[in-house]
């Protein structure tokens, strides 16, 4: 597939549903994918600014994942006509355990845009978390109920991986066996590891990604 016959994708999936792994099989399957951005911008100016900022990194892109992409996923399909969406999801109890783990009582101005001002960590707001959480994944499923082939919902916990992705985006070149696994707690160590997330909070810093 030539790069001008690619349709844009969109990872519409809150965190810890898979982003990260989806990132990777995308940029094996030679896409440019950028990440989560605002970082360094306050809650006033993120929620002032965030549906500008993705939009305009989106245009850049083959494809994108994480916060606060998913919240823009009408402007998104209204900005790029013909382009895939990804609803990654898992069980929401495991999702909120993996939030809670990763993010505790960390405030930030993403998470105060996406679960409130008086929510900006997941300690003690399991609540109002699981509830925003469940209700953008029903918000994403009614959206596209009329047009199932704009729309995956991936469930890496379930099995789903490379045939459905491969399917989805019509692409016959995706690899056989196991789908790709990131961002597991055993490789945040890695110098890998590390270096991708160093270069993500400097894009995200500039307002870049």
């Amino acid at each position: 597939m030539q790069d001008d016959q690619k349709a844009k994708v969109f990872c519409i999936g809150f965190q810890k549903t898979g982003t990260s792994s989806l990132n990777q099989a995308l940029t094996q399957l030679g896409y440019s994918v950028v990440s989560y951005y605002g970082d360094g911008l306050s809650y006033a100016q993120l929620r002032e600014s965030y549906v500008r900022l993705g939009l305009e990194l989106a245009a850049q892109h083959d494809a994108v994942e994480d916060m606060p992409f998913p919240l823009i996923f009408r402007e998104l399909d209204e900005a790029f006509p013909g382009a895939k969406f990804i609803l990654t999801q898992r069980e929401t109890e495991r999702w909120f355990a993996s939030v809670l783990k990763h993010f505790g009582k960390k405030p930030n101005a993403r998470r105060k845009l996406i679960y409130g001002e008086d929510a900006p960590f997941p300690d003690g707001n399991k609540e109002r978390y699981c509830a925003v959480y469940e209700a953008h994944n029903s918000d994403v499923r009614e959206y596209f109920s009329d047009r199932s082939e704009d729309l995956l919902v991936l469930n890496l916990e379930e099995g789903h991986g490379w045939k459905e992705l491969g399917d989805f985006l019509g692409r016959s070149d995706v690899p056989d066996g196991a789908f790709v696994h990131a961002n597991k707690a055993n490789k945040r160590d890695t110098i890998g590891y590390r270096t991708k997330i160093f270069k993500n909070r400097i894009k995200g810093r500039l307002g870049l990604g």
